[in-house]
This record gives structure tokens, sequence and C-alpha cells, in this order.
């Protein structure tokens, strides 16, 4: 995460300036440099995280594609092998209902 950079110093001379006690002023300054630091994130971090969403993405996708294709492929050799089947036992019964 990248860092950001918060002036607690000028932060606490302005609160003062309107009138916040100094000692208050402070323990803004420092939760305020808290919060930045440990919660926000930057257009940097918000980028990469982005990035790697991209990525994981593709793959998910590539992998769907993949399971796609192997699913189409299994559902034709069976489609065709119960063509052959029914076509076999459509000529059967005609035999043997015909005497042929």
């Amino acid at each position: 995460m990248a860092t950001l950079v918060f002036d607690t110093h000028a932060f606490v001379k302005k609160l003062t300036t309107a009138g916040m006690p100094e000692a208050q002023a402070e323990i803004l300054a420092q939760e305020q440099a808290n919060l930045i630091e440990n919660r926000l994130a930057t257009k940097l971090d918000i980028v990469t995280l982005e990035k790697n969403i991209e990525m994981q993405l593709s793959k998910i996708r590539s992998d769907v594609d993949t399971k796609i294709e192997t699913t189409k492929s299994d559902i034709i050799k069976w489609v065709a092998g119960l063509l052959i089947a029914q076509a076999a036992l459509v000529a059967t019964l005609l035999k043997l209902f015909t005497g042929a």
C-alpha cells in the first residue's frame, strides 16, 4: 500500500486557530493520520487490485470455456451413441414385427 502524506502539524495548527483546544486537536490529528495510513487505499492500490481481479477473471473465463468445450464434446458423444442405439433398436423391431 502506498503511503499518503498527512501534515499533522498543519492540521493541529488549523484546528487550534479555529478555537479547538490544542490537546484535542493533537489527538484528532493522530487519529486522522492513523486512519489515513491504515484504512485508505490510494489510486495505485486500486489500480493494482483491479489488475489482479482482471487476471483472476481472465483465468476463470478460460477455465469455464475449457469446461464448456469438454461438456459439449461429451454431450455430442452421448447423443451420437444414443442415435446409433436407437437406429439399431428400430431396425431390430422392424425385423421382429415384419418377419424379414
